[in-house]
């Protein structure tokens, strides 16, 4: 049977009505048995970005459908509601108009923007009408170290004040002990404090040892019911990589083998140009197919990525590249 489609107006693409991963029982024996072959993996990745290539058109049209899988993210101490206003003018509209006229764009946006708890009203506020849902990190983002029912109690009080996703951090200590089942009732918790918001667990790979490791903490999440499994905070000393992407990617396959749900992926931190984001979207269609290149299940967490995707886009439509402080986020 064909899966049902709806058009979605603010991306121009179609969207599968996709059911939301209910999660299932912990299940011990494949958490434990999963492994992860980091020399092959490793060489794998490193092929990774010369096995694609797309020119002209075709880069122009993967660079739209990159902008559209963008968490336009902004999480500084320093945040005001101004600068979040004017983030969320960009998320609305990424790319200057005559650029996406030239392009036969319309309708183009970001698929969210990400925003500490406290800017959470201000960018609901400011994107009242677009159709762009409001991203929350939580649960003591970042290094998710705050007493339990606080990190809860955060959830239920970003949902109640707009936000349609939240991205929650796990404990790593969890993964680092082994302690799966501590790590499930964690994901679990926090899915259930998130309602009707689609939650999208962070594992801080960097912080979390090994490739191994990963992918047992990858399955445990989605068995608790994560809609989205993230790489990073951005905050650790190591974000998104290709081998980890990888890893996670693979985990996102056979638990889709295995329970037919299909679970969103989030490399976030260190991602800034162009390039690095045809590369992650030609894995994502080699490793996962097509449906995968979705913004309802491939999202990007990045801030000055869209700069430099503006950048490409007006040099394929002007022949020139343009000085980078001409495409400012904010």
């Amino acid at each position: 049977m064909q899966t049902p489609t709806k058009t979605d107006a603010d991306h121009q693409l179609p969207t599968a009505i996709e059911p939301r991963n209910p999660g299932m029982a912990l299940d011990l024996d494949w958490v434990r048995t999963a492994q992860a072959n980091t020399s092959a993996i490793e060489r794998r990745a490193k092929t990774l970005p010369g096995r694609r290539s797309v020119k002209k058109d075709y880069q122009a049209a993967w660079l739209c459908r990159a902008i559209s899988c963008i968490d336009l993210t902004t999480l500084a101490g320093d945040d005001t509601e101004g600068r979040v206003r004017r983030l969320c003018a960009k998320a609305a509209q990424p790319v200057r108009a005559d650029i996406l006229e030239a392009l036969g764009m319309t309708g183009l946006t970001t698929g969210a923007v990400c925003v500490y708890h406290d800017m959470v009203p201000t960018a609901v506020d400011a994107l009242s009408g677009t159709g762009i849902p409001v991203a929350a990190v939580s649960t003591g983002f970042p290094a998710g170290l705050s007493p339990f029912h606080l990190r809860v109690a955060e959830i239920g009080e970003s949902v109640k004040a707009g936000a349609e996703e939240i991205d929650i951090v796990i404990t790593r200590r969890h993964v680092l002990q082994g302690n799966w089942q501590a790590l499930y009732d964690e994901m679990a918790a926090f899915r259930a404090a998130s309602g009707d918001a689609h939650v999208k667990a962070i594992l801080a790979t960097g912080e979390l040892g090994t490739l191994r490791n990963v992918a047992r903490a990858s399955l445990v999440c989605m068995m608790a019911g994560a809609d989205f499994i993230k790489t990073s905070t951005g905050k650790e000393s190591v974000n998104a990589t290709l081998p980890v992407s990888l890893v996670m990617i693979r985990a996102i396959r056979d638990y889709y083998d295995r329970t037919g749900y299909r679970v969103g992926y989030k490399p976030a931190g260190g991602i800034s140009k162009a390039k690095d984001a045809l590369v992650y979207l030609s894995l994502m269609k080699d490793e996962l197919g097509d449906r995968w290149l979705q913004p309802d299940l491939f999202r990007f967490g990045a801030s000055s990525l869209l700069g430099d995707i503006e950048r490409q886009l007006e040099h394929h439509v002007t022949g020139h590249y343009s000085a980078s402080y001409r495409h400012a986020m904010a």
